[in-house]
């Protein structure tokens, strides 16, 4: 099967995030074993979903691995003009959700899976699809915590998130969390028989305010767009009519910190805030999203030298959104990213990848194969 045909399948499994992935897991799993690679399912703790390990070559020595999620965003937006999960030809461009991020990636490393299994490995290529990325990397911390028994530790990682196949050396890191209050309901004329969850909310929402305006004022990392940390108020969700009072409001945030700075610190200041309204009696939860780290690779790293040499051009510094990589690098494995497609045609309709960029994509990593079979 060439590329094309690999993310027609691909892209037929609905494995919106959050969801069982059983069927595209166990399909990737079937073909790589057909073509000769050790492959391991790692069921995650959700029971439902797993993540997959395969290895081409000796898995004793330090080898790279080719990393990419199964999991998708929804497809639910109306202004997609085909099924979003069959893949749709038109010109030079392959439609459908996951193309880009980042299924495209997927079927080039399963096309260029023939190839390695024909090789002489002197270094292995590992193949590491994780599930629940586009939840903040919820499955592939346990995948990495599998690592020291699947194989030796390796030389590098690849992150096939969609770069334009120009190598990316930094990201920042990133934690999300959800604040929910409850209240005591009532008529809006007896204000005070009641507790106005959105009220007592207005405080934790202030203080986020506030400590997202202080980020801008530096620490500062020039690399970056913005070249600051940065904290958001991303939803607000309370109350029932405008003549009752609200007896719940719950609201979500995250915070993304540039190399050096702990995303999870970042949001410190609003969790304060919320444990001294917790200690008035006041029945508020606080519940973490998601959390992970910076990426920070030095431009003469040996994996940074290795893609530019691979792709042919110069390492981009850094990029604004985030991945798995930091999660790599932070259990000791050097990471960069570098997939085909634009992450400006993620998560919206009609996404798409282009046949060219496949190619340009499963030549680099035949490429890479065969500086593991020198």
């Amino acid at each position: 099967m060439n590329a094309i045909e690999i993310l027609e399948r691909l892209v037929a499994f609905p494995s919106v995030v959050g969801t069982a992935n059983g069927d595209i897991a166990g399909w990737i799993a079937d073909y790589l074993e057909g073509h000769g690679a050790k492959v391991s399912l790692l069921p995650g703790p959700e029971g439902d979903r797993a993540n997959l390990f395969a290895t081409f070559g000796p898995a004793d020595r330090a080898g790279y691995i080719l990393s990419g999620h199964m999991d998708v965003v929804p497809a639910g937006e109306p202004e997609w003009t085909s099924n979003p999960f069959t893949l749709r030809t038109e010109n030079d461009r392959l439609y459908g959700r996951g193309t880009t991020d980042m299924k495209g990636f997927l079927a080039t490393v399963l096309a260029a899976a023939p190839a390695f299994s024909r090789m002489t490995l002197e270094r292995p290529i590992h193949i590491a699809f994780s599930y629940d990325e586009e939840a903040g990397c919820r499955g592939v911390p346990h995948l990495i915590a599998r690592l020291p028994e699947l194989c030796a530790p390796p030389a590098g990682a690849i992150i096939g998130e969609p770069s334009n196949m120009r190598a990316v050396r930094a990201h920042k890191g990133k934690a999300a969390a959800r604040i929910t209050l409850h209240g005591r309901s009532g008529h809006s004329s007896r204000p005070d028989q009641g507790i106005n969850a959105i009220h007592l909310m207005t405080g934790i929402m202030a203080k986020a305010v506030e400590t997202a305006d202080t980020l801008t004022r530096g620490p500062f990392e020039a690399t970056f767009e913005p070249p600051y940390s940065s904290l958001q108020i991303g939803t607000v969700k309370g109350g029932q009519a405008i003549n009752i009072i609200p007896d719940h409001c719950a609201i979500e945030l995250e915070a993304r910190a540039i190399s050096g700075v702990s995303p999870l610190a970042l949001l410190e200041p609003v969790k304060s805030a919320v444990e001294e309204i917790a200690a008035t009696g006041v029945d508020i939860e606080w519940t973490p999203m998601s959390a992970y780290p910076a990426l920070s690779l030095p431009a003469d790293a040996p994996l940074a030298l290795l893609l530019e040499e691979l792709t042919g051009t110069a390492n981009l510094a850094a990029v604004s959104y985030g991945t798995e990589a930091g999660l790599f690098q932070a259990a000791g494995i050097d990471a960069i990213i570098c997939g085909p497609g634009d992450i400006g045609r993620a998560h919206k309709p009609d996404e798409f990848i282009t046949a060219d960029e496949l190619a340009a994509c499963q030549s680099m990593l035949e490429t890479l194969g065969r500086r593991c079979a020198a």
